[in-house]
């Protein structure tokens, strides 16, 4: 993914500051991230998801409302109906960049302006909230000590998550006067809602809310024990790979044809965590995994190791090469499972050095079906036959460069 810093005019003129995530295959798809309430572009669930949507081929355009990060303007002069401008101000310059988004992605109260806004973009196909309220005018419960000098002397500065910020009486008017039933019902999208039931924050009625108000295809997912703002990467993650999943029924990602007799392409792998050791192992725009170490050797465990992908490649080719012959000979074969052992741990070799013994893959193959003695010995045959497995028998050569 290469990421671009890039400004744009808001709703008032104000130069907006904003990040374009790209793929580094082809682009297939355009999506546009709306923040929470005071956060901006840069906090840990954008980016995360950002990351996610990028790795399976969207641009993903996130950026910091009008007063807020980097962004210009003052954020006294700034309602939810201004948010709204700035999401149609930041679609008209992906349609001058001759990318024009299909699915909105919004946390929080950037959730209720993209529902908003996408009711009444129809080139938006798809849209997904994280822990939206229904009602907008649920944020000024985050500062309802100060609405009584707000309403007296038109506003008032509050501290939001140990910062300040000035509130305006129009603020607290515009979003307190905001319906978003009328919109979701219109909405010409389909609908990702994402909520946490225990959300202190935004509570799980509003979700239901939300989903009752749409017409299908919508779907909820639970974010389970996640926190408002996501701020654990689990969660993140998570919530960025049911997204990119989910958006991939409703959007035409279709990646352009290699050419005949190309290899099948590159495997892309990136940190993930660089505390740890999680990677995100990437197969073209449509397949994705994670490799990771053992939680003691220091990883997370929440992916196989580099060693259990050698494996799981051996296992893989070899059931679908036994399949491949017994299909082809018509032979009554009803179900190939292998276990495959490596006599290697990763995180040791990978800390001592050590991996000149020769390698040792003990294979072992259940075949179901009323086969006989003489087409079991032939599949058991067929089976050093697999490609990986040649491979693995064969002297390899890896050549490394290093880019700029």
């Amino acid at each position: 993914m290469t990421s671009e810093n890039i400004t744009f005019s808001g709703h008032d003129g104000s130069t907006l500051a904003a990040r374009l995530d790209m793929p580094d295959g082809p682009h297939l798809a355009t999506a546009l991230f709306a923040h929470c309430f005071t956060c901006g572009k840069d906090v840990h669930a954008a980016r995360r998801i950002a990351a996610r949507l990028a790795a399976m081929g969207f641009a993903v355009l996130r950026f910091d409302f009008t007063g807020l990060g980097s962004s210009e303007g003052a954020f006294a002069n700034t309602s939810f109906t201004s948010n709204v401008d700035d999401l149609f101000a930041a679609c008209r310059y992906l349609d001058d960049r001759g990318m024009p988004p299909s699915l909105m992605v919004g946390h929080s109260l950037g959730g209720a302006a993209v529902l908003k806004a996408a009711s009444q973009m129809p080139q938006i196909k798809a849209v997904a909230t994280l822990g939206a309220p229904f009602d907008p005018g649920h944020v000024t419960h985050n500062f309802a000590d100060a609405l009584p000098e707000i309403r007296k002397n038109g506003e008032a500065e509050v501290s939001l998550g140990g910062r300040p910020f000035r509130i305006s009486k129009r603020f607290v008017d515009d979003i307190s006067a905001v319906s978003l039933g009328a919109s979701i019902a219109k909405l010409g999208a389909a609908l990702l809602v994402m909520h946490a039931p225990l959300d202190a924050v935004v509570s799980i009625d509003n979700a239901s809310r939300i989903f009752l108000a749409a017409k299908h295809p919508r779907s909820f997912v639970t974010l389970d024990d996640a926190d408002h703002l996501i701020t654990r990467a689990k969660d993140a993650e998570y919530a960025a790979e049911v997204i990119a999943a989910w958006a991939g029924r409703y959007l035409s990602l279709r990646p352009p044809a290699p050419p005949p007799g190309a290899p099948e392409g590159i495997v892309r792998v990136a940190e993930a965590d660089p505390d740890g050791f999680l990677q995100d192992v990437n197969a073209g725009p449509h397949h994705h995994a994670l490799a990771d170490e053992p939680l003691a050797y220091g990883g997370t465990n929440r992916g196989m190791s580099p060693y259990g992908f050698l494996s799981a490649g051996l296992g893989a080719c070899t059931s679908m090469t036994i399949r491949m012959y017994a299909r082809r000979k018509g032979w009554p074969l009803e179900h190939v499972s292998v276990d495959v052992c490596h006599d290697k741990v990763h995180a040791q070799d990978a800390s001592t050095g050590s991996g000149d013994k020769i390698d040792t893959w003990r294979r072992r193959i259940r075949l179901t079906g009323p086969l006989d003695a003489d087409q079991r010995q032939r599949l058991l045959e067929i089976a050093d036959k697999c490609p990986v497995h040649r491979t693995l028998e064969r002297t390899s050569q890896v050549l490394t460069e290093l880019l700029p």
